[in-house]
């Protein structure tokens, strides 16, 4: 058995009242007025959606340029020069240790001559210095002990301190080579 459901046909005087499109004239469109038919009024949202869409396109194609010129270009770190100047030999007193905390070294002078050490500790990289009542190098951060020559008394740091190139410049002033490490008591730069 099926049963069957009376179809009511709704149309649009059926829902008009008094204040509403009684009141209102509708145009009606001609069979010939190319302006009315639906798929023409879509036509100019077609159009700036197109106008929309190639516009983002241009705009995320010239971002996606910019982020590539930026990630194929060298990140290039503008570090001062591993080359300084630490002065004239007339400043250093014979067996002095004097730390140069602008480049992070030590400029000691001995018997033997002159000669550089690193003064960045070997335990973590914290800045040592000069305790001169006890004679030692100290670090303060882990409490390593080194050596006027940078050899390891105490304290966590696994290595000595570097020994880096020094040598007499042109000019008549000590120059050290922050990058050029050297072997423990192979050079001595004599003034």
């Amino acid at each position: 058995m099926t049963a069957l459901v009376p179809v009511i046909p709704v149309t649009a005087s059926m829902f008009m009242s008094a204040g509403s499109w009684a009141t209102k004239s509708l145009p009606m469109a001609d069979a010939n007025d190319k302006k009315a038919a639906p798929e023409d009024l879509a036509s100019p949202d077609r159009r700036q959606f197109v106008k929309v869409g190639t516009t983002s396109l241009a705009v995320a194609g010239l971002g996606a340029c910019v982020f590539g010129f930026r990630y194929l270009s060298p990140n290039v770190l503008y570090e001062p020069s591993p080359i300084v100047s630490v002065g004239r030999p007339e400043r250093y007193a014979m067996g002095s240790v004097t730390l140069d905390p602008r480049s992070g070294i030590f400029v000691a002078r001995a018997q033997e001559g002159f000669y550089a050490l690193s003064a960045v500790c070997t335990h973590l990289g914290c800045l040592s210095t000069w305790k001169g009542d006890t004679g030692v190098i100290a670090c303060p951060c882990h409490g390593s002990t080194f050596r006027r020559d940078g050899t390891v008394i105490a304290g966590p740091a696994p290595e000595p301190l570097p020994w880096l190139k020094m040598w007499m410049g042109d000019d008549g002033t000590l120059m050290v080579d922050r990058s050029a490490i050297l072997p423990a008591r192979s050079e001595y730069v004599s003034a």
